[in-house]
């Protein structure tokens, strides 16, 4: 038979919470880094952006002293060639994509009168694997040297062969994994929008009422859902 103690510890006693049970804390340092909520995540994606827009720019400011007189000594060859390719990669890769989607994490879900995008855990992991993608990128700065075959990656600039003395080190190794990296932060990020756009409107709302940006971002999202693999593909 139960007790009133029985009864009151019944109802104190914090549920039994699981590692798969959605993160509820929604204040505090620690809340940005298990977020899960769509408008955090967006903010963090943009903060991210921001910063390697920054350093991107830093690159290109060099890259520019150094083309600013004749026989330039601010940077030398190898490093004129790493932060010109490093530029090029981070504006594309790490500035544009990221802010991107830190537009649409933000709006979409919004404006189609979602609570969330559809899977929120993958849209968190698409965010970390940009960030340690990029990070990975750049840590061929310290590890060997970073890539210096330019951001477009042609050969044979993007050859690897020592005999003919293109790329020497692990740069370009960092630099291809790295892009593999982001390449499944994205295509995550792509399914996400897809999958909220097309199946989270809210009642009422059909395909031709949606607003022009979700329009915007769903086409972007399936432009990327089929670029990237081919891409991924041609990094390995």
């Amino acid at each position: 038979m139960t007790t009133v103690e029985d009864a009151h510890a019944l109802v104190e006693a914090p549920p039994k919470r699981s590692i798969l049970d959605r993160p509820r804390r929604t204040t505090g340092v620690w809340s940005w880094f298990t977020t899960v909520d769509h408008k955090k995540i967006a903010i963090l994606y943009a903060a991210t952006a921001l910063f390697f827009f920054l350093v991107g720019g830093i690159e290109a400011l060099l890259v520019r002293v150094q083309l600013a007189q004749p026989d330039g000594t601010v940077l030398s060859a190898a490093r004129y060639n790493e932060f010109f390719t490093m530029h090029g990669t981070t504006m594309v890769f790490l500035m544009g994509m990221p802010l991107a989607s830190a537009f649409g994490n933000y709006f979409l879900p919004l404006m189609i009168g979602a609570r969330d995008v559809a899977f929120p855990r993958l849209n968190m992991f698409g965010y970390w694997v940009f960030l340690f993608g990029g990070i990975f990128i750049y840590s061929g700065f310290v590890f060997g040297g970073a890539p210096d075959g330019g951001w477009f990656g042609y050969a044979p600039l993007s050859s690897t062969p020592m005999s003919q003395g293109f790329l020497p080190g692990r740069g370009a190794d960092f630099w291809a994994v790295g892009l593999i990296m982001l390449g499944i932060g994205s295509v995550a990020t792509a399914v996400n929008f897809i999958v909220t756009a097309l199946n989270m409107r809210a009642p009422g709302m059909t395909m031709m009422k949606m607003p022009v940006f979700v329009w915007m971002m769903l086409v972007v999202a399936f432009l990327t859902l089929f670029a990237m693999p081919p891409l991924t593909a041609a990094l390995i």
